[in-house]
């Protein structure tokens, strides 16, 4: 039965989408040919789910896509002031990174190990991981006056735990003025008992100042103040602002307005910023009170920006170099011996930040068009969920290992026949998508015979 069943010239004249794909077959097609051959009486498999034949040729699409399947997945990005990209949403691993110049060439960028982007925390004097302010308490009053200046600390809906306060007692507003920070709480247990009053007139240590679940404060918060140009309403998630100057998406509001305490025991109290406009900002959560026309709102930047990260992108590489005729490599004819070569090299550099999700650039790729070239399993759509014609007896093979490894009283000899015609039908897969042509490596190697001075 032919595979083809339009003319070259429906092809040709068809669908964009369909070009190149009969170098591929879907994983639809590998299940019900599998079902089909494999699976019956009289056969090695005399019966067997679809379920778990679609669950083991899932798994060996995965598996084939990390080291086996040529990878053509890729994403052309320019390269902010702030030298951050995210990850591609489909992100496994990377295969390679590279700047495009004014021509179209690419300049491989080179992995770094000599930095990274660790979370800041704050600490106190001793260098212990505590803030416990002492704060004036005034009976029945729900606003407390600390000892100092506590700016670091975050307003949407951070814990205060203290013996005279009413219990579940939330920050929701902090100001500072002249070196004194006041914080006014509320209770969260509901519109009549919103007020966390205080329960005498003393001085009193906070026994802690709850974030998000975690006793650990970053460090490293700015806080940036703008003013409402029009009222929002209880339920509205977007405030038009005076400014939106050093805004960004992922900052959290600083207004009485937008607490969400509910959710704060589950790490989800924050109220961030999802979208910046030209004069407005949309919110996660609906205002729970009315905002008033020209009220100050403070956003607060809770983003990790470790004091590494600040000075690695602050700063031009100095070990990066492609001047090797000066005095630091060629004091001495002969003194490059032991350089390293990811810094002997004028691309860049990068490092993948995994805890935030992004790529992290040295500075000179800043304004530059990066090209992302990386690999996923194969899983995300439907379209990509196929098999190249050359791994396609290696799926078969996969296949059937997994369904005879994991039944019981399957004869060990039979799992072992299995595994070793998978590991064959794999190396075969993997020569055939190497893509090795006689003349590309003749010509590689006819460079090889160059006589190098030294």
């Amino acid at each position: 039965m032919a595979l083809l069943n339009g003319t070259p010239t429906d092809y040709y004249n068809g669908d964009e989408s369909e070009f190149g794909n009969y170098q591929f077959v879907s994983l639809e097609d590998i299940i019900n040919q599998f079902m089909i051959i494999y699976v019956g009486e009289e056969k090695i498999i005399s019966k067997a789910k679809r379920t778990d034949v679609a669950f083991h040729a899932q798994r060996a699409l995965a598996e084939l896509s990390f080291d086996t399947f040529k990878s053509c997945k890729s994403q052309e990005v320019l390269v902010p002031a702030s030298l951050q990209i995210v990850l591609p949403h489909d992100y496994v691993n990377y295969t390679k990174i590279s700047w495009v110049d004014s021509v179209g060439v690419k300049h491989p960028l080179y992995y770094t190990n000599k930095t990274s982007n660790p979370i800041a925390s704050l600490q106190d004097d001793n260098g212990e991981f505590k803030l416990n302010p002492i704060g004036t308490l005034t009976l029945a009053s729900n606003v407390v006056v600390l000892d100092g200046d506590y700016s670091d600390i975050l307003m949407h809906g951070m814990r205060v735990d203290s013996p005279n306060l009413k219990p579940a007692s939330y920050i929701h507003k902090v100001t500072t003025t002249a070196g004194i920070t006041s914080i006014t709480l509320e209770n969260k247990n509901g519109d009549n008992d919103k007020n966390a009053l205080a329960t005498t007139n003393e001085q009193l240590l906070i026994t802690r100042i709850q974030y998000s679940g975690n006793d650990l404060i970053p460090a490293r918060t700015t806080l940036t103040e703008t003013t409402t140009t029009a009222a929002a309403l209880i339920g509205d998630t977007q405030l038009n602002l005076t400014s939106v100057a050093g805004l960004e998406v992922g900052m959290i509001i600083n207004h009485p307005a937008f607490v969400n305490n509910n959710d704060v025991e589950e790490g989800n109290g924050s109220i961030k910023i999802v979208g910046v406009g030209s004069s407005t900002v949309e919110l996660s959560h609906p205002a729970i009170e009315d905002v008033g026309l020209g009220d100050t709102v403070g956003f607060i930047s809770n983003i990790n920006r470790s004091t590494t990260w600040e000075s690695y992108k602050s700063s031009t590489p100095s070990d990066i170099n492609d001047d090797y005729e000066d005095d630091t490599y060629w004091r001495m004819n002969g003194n490059r011996y032991g350089l390293d070569p990811q810094h002997a090299q004028a691309n860049g550099s990068f490092y993948i930040d995994c805890n935030s999700g992004k790529i992290h650039f040295s500075s000179n790729i800043s304004g530059k068009t990066v090209i992302i070239e990386y690999i996923s399993d194969s899983l995300g759509t439907e379209e990509e969920m196929r098999v190249h014609k050359f791994a396609e007896e290696a799926m078969y093979k996969w296949i059937n290992h997994g369904i005879l490894a994991g039944r019981i009283n399957t004869p060990e000899y039979l799992v072992a026949r299995f595994k070793k015609e998978r590991f064959a039908a794999v190396r075969t897969a993997k020569l055939r998508l190497s893509n090795m042509k006689v003349e590309e490596l003749t010509q590689i190697l006819r460079g090889k015979s160059k006589q190098i001075k030294h």
